[in-house]
Parts: structure tokens; sequence; C-alpha cells
């Protein structure tokens, strides 16, 4: 069988590898218009802090790699256009410049996402970089090198931990973003506040409920002006979300209104004998149970594998996503699975919440600290919809566990009486969810 992968992004390098493991005499073909596969670009911000042993370990594959295993890798040439019909491609060497056809049995869309840039007025400034892939990476760690002021617009998870490592290295930093809160999409108000507190006690400048207006040249640095101020610094950065990288397959394809492109449990298009995946895609959202755009490594990398195994037929269905993530910041940690109220609101569904704090193991251990859990839920059939934890202490897994409760449908009740570990040196006699769950069947109770 011949097939043509269009991007060597997570989901591509992933269903190279799994369709070479498991169909080694097909004819693969990846094309990829950068010199480099498989970045992992989770890692910018602490190569920017200076926290990565080896930048070339950023990648977890490269192009001999997958030249090893069988695949014939056509770096720096660009796909131009996809004749469905026809079942070929026209592909660009972008070094010698020639232009040619590809024929294929099956395609493989996983051309990634691109930045949100909008036309605002002085956006191409000199001094306005972006946060995205390897060679905005180099960059970044260049500048911030040299600077003493920087402007962070998006309170994502990237802007979030590029202002945090440039803060910690001593830069005068402001964060701007036009949600009121930092990392807006991922944490409640009970967890974000206390993560802006750290941002503050660490001199970082928040600009939030803010939108950029224009950037205006100043000589040797750069003007940011919002609708409710203005910000002067060495260079900005703008980290303000993503968007699906679809534009061959427009016309071509089903996609969601944003220009994901949709597809089934089995990673099949609209066209049967084109699979898409990663950020170029949708999800199945579990905890709505719908189609949605969560550009994550994991779900690309997933969804990846799964175009590997139903290459040939379909035959292993794709299980969903709660979009579980964490992130360490200021010697946090925060961690989230599912959807946080306001998500659950945005998206038409009521919901209930609690939180609990508590230390993570008992008062008599010679040192402890605080946990705060956050739990949401379906307030009539007590199903669990999301989840969150924030500590010192490293409370990430609690992130995979609430994963696990949402996937499988429990219950607030059922994830209560859930059996896990005691030992002083770990937890309490009951664990941090367990009392979480248990302070939400108590307010559920109270509302009978």
């Amino acid at each position: 069988m011949k097939i043509s992968i269009i991007g060597a992004t997570h989901a591509g390098t992933f269903a190279t590898m799994q369709i070479l493991k498991d169909h080694p005499d097909y004819d693969v073909t990846v094309f990829e218009r950068n010199d480099n596969v498989s970045f992992l670009s989770c890692g910018i911000a602490l190569w920017v802090g200076d926290h990565i042993a080896d930048p070339n370990k950023m990648f977890y594959s490269s192009p001999k790699e997958l030249e090893k295993i069988g695949a014939h890798m056509k770096m720096q040439h660009e796909v131009l256009a996809i004749d469905p019909d026809a079942k070929q491609l026209k592909v660009k060497d972008l070094n010698g410049g020639k232009e040619f056809v590809q024929d294929y049995d099956k395609l493989i869309i996983t051309t990634g996402s691109l930045p949100v840039v909008p036309p605002i007025k002085g956006i191409d400034n000199p001094k306005v970089y972006l946060c995205k892939d390897y060679g905005d990476a180099q960059v970044l760690r260049e500048k911030f090198a040299g600077i003493e002021k920087a402007v962070i617009i998006g309170a994502g998870y990237i802007g979030a931990e590029l202002s945090e490592q440039a803060t910690i290295a001593g830069k005068e930093v402001t964060l701007i973003d036009a949600f009121p809160r930092v990392l807006y999409k991922n944490f409640d108000k009970e967890i974000s506040d206390r993560i802006e507190q750290e941002y503050r006690d660490h001199g970082t400048k928040l600009a939030l409920g803010q939108k950029v207006q224009s950037f205006e040249d100043a000589g040797n640095q750069v003007i940011v002006k919002t609708d409710k101020g203005e910000y002067e610094a060495d260079i900005a950065v703008w980290c303000a979300g993503f968007k699906p990288n679809t534009k061959l397959a427009e016309g071509k394809l089903e996609m969601l209104p944003n220009k994901a492109i949709r597809t089934n449990e089995y990673m099949q298009t609209s066209n049967p004998d084109i699979y898409a995946a990663g950020d170029a895609t949708n999800v199945h959202y579990n905890p709505t149970g719908k189609a949605d755009y969560i550009p994550l490594a994991t779900n690309a990398i997933h969804q990846g594998i799964l175009i590997g195994q139903n290459i040939d037929k379909p035959t292993v269905k794709y299980m969903g996503t709660q979009a579980t993530s964490a992130v360490e910041l200021f010697g946090t940690c925060m961690a989230a699975s599912g959807l946080t109220v306001e998500g659950a609101e945005a998206r038409g569904l009521t919901v209930d919440a609690v939180t609990t704090e508590e230390n993570y193991r008992p008062e008599f251990m010679l040192t402890t600290t605080p946990v705060v859990s956050r739990l949401v839920w379906n307030p009539t059939t007590h199903r669990i919809l999301g989840g969150a934890v924030y500590s010192k202490h490293d409370v990430s897994q609690s992130a995979n566990v609430l994963s696990l409760a949402i996937q499988n449908r429990m219950t607030i009740e059922e994830l209560a009486g859930v059996d896990m570990l005691f030992q002083p040196n770990f937890d309490q006699p009951l664990n941090w969810l367990n009392k979480v769950a248990m302070a939400a069947v108590d307010k559920a109770n109270q509302v009978k």
C-alpha cells in the first residue's frame, strides 16, 4: 500500500512509526516543510529558562530514525494541493523549487496548527516574536539572554510558563491576556487566583482583561498598547492561541466551524481513504460527548497511533480525551482534567463544583503542605466532568486519576469510595481526591 503523510508533527511521526511497525512492507512517504520533526514545543519556556540539558533531546525522533524503519522522508517539501479524486498530491521541493505529483492509496493529514495572529497594527514589528516551533525557540532563547523587559501576550500554558521563566531570570515581565484570569481555560477562579498571587509576589505585572490594539516602535523598544493601557519593553512575544493548519483540505473534507478536519472514531475523515490527526483535527471530548478542538501533544500522539492501527481497515476505536494537563509555576504544581465550571457553561452545560484544602500528609510528619482540590460534576447524574489540584507538593498524577474517573463515567459517590493507599510519607488516611469527592457528595445531598 502506498501512503503519503503530510506533516511530521507529533501525530505524523507516531502514525509513521505505528504503520511501519504493523506493516513494514507498506510504502510510506512523509512530506515535511521544515528541516526537523517531532519538536516538543512544550519545552520552549524551559529551554529559554536554561532548564534543558540538551536541546537536541527535545526531538523524540529524527528523519534518520524514521528512514531506518522504512519511511521515505521528504524534508523541506511542501504539499501545495490535494486531489482526493485522483488520489494525488502536488508537491514542491523548497530547496530546488522543483514541483512534482505524488500518487497515494491512502493519505494522512497531520499538518498541525498555526499561531492565531490577528491583523493588529504593528504586529509585524521586528521586536514582536512568536512562540510555536523550534525556530521560534532558538530566537527566543537568544533574545531573552540580552533583554531586561518583556511583554508576553497570552496567559495560556505557553505564555504563563514563558512569563514565569523570564521573571525567575530577573527580567521585568508584563503578562497580558484578554481573559480576566491567568490560565482562564484551564482552571477555575478558586485555583487561578492563587497562581496569580504567585506572579505578583515574584514581580510579574499582570494586565488581564485587556485586548492588544497595536504595537508601536520606540527605537530600541516596542510599545504594546491595549484598550486599558500601554507597556514598553525590549521585546513582545505573541502566545495567544492556535488554529488548525488545514487550508489544503478546505472544500474537500468536512470540517468544524473553526476549520478543524472532522474525523470519525477510527480517525477517518469524510473521505474514508484520508485520515487526519493532531492539531489539524477534532477530538472526541468525553466530558461532553461531542467533537471539540483541543490542541495538545497527548491528543496528537494517541490519534497518530490510532491511524497506524486503522490504516488497513477500521479496527481500534478512539477512546476520546479529557484534555488532561499539568504545569509547574514558581514551584507550584497545577494539574487538571476535564471541564472547569466556566468551560461547562460555555458549552451550555449545567454543573456544580466544590473546592477543598488540606495538608497532603499528616501533621505529625516533620513537614507537610496544603493541597487544593476541585471537582466538577453533573448535578443530575452526579457524573464527574472535571477536576483540578494545586499544591507545592507534586500532585500532578492526581490529574490522571481524575482523567480515568471522567473517562469511565464515574460518579462523585464512586470516587469518594475508591480504594487509595495510605502511608504517612505520601498522604492522609483518605486521599485528597477521596476527600473532595466526599465534599461533593455532601453538597449534592444538601441540594435534595
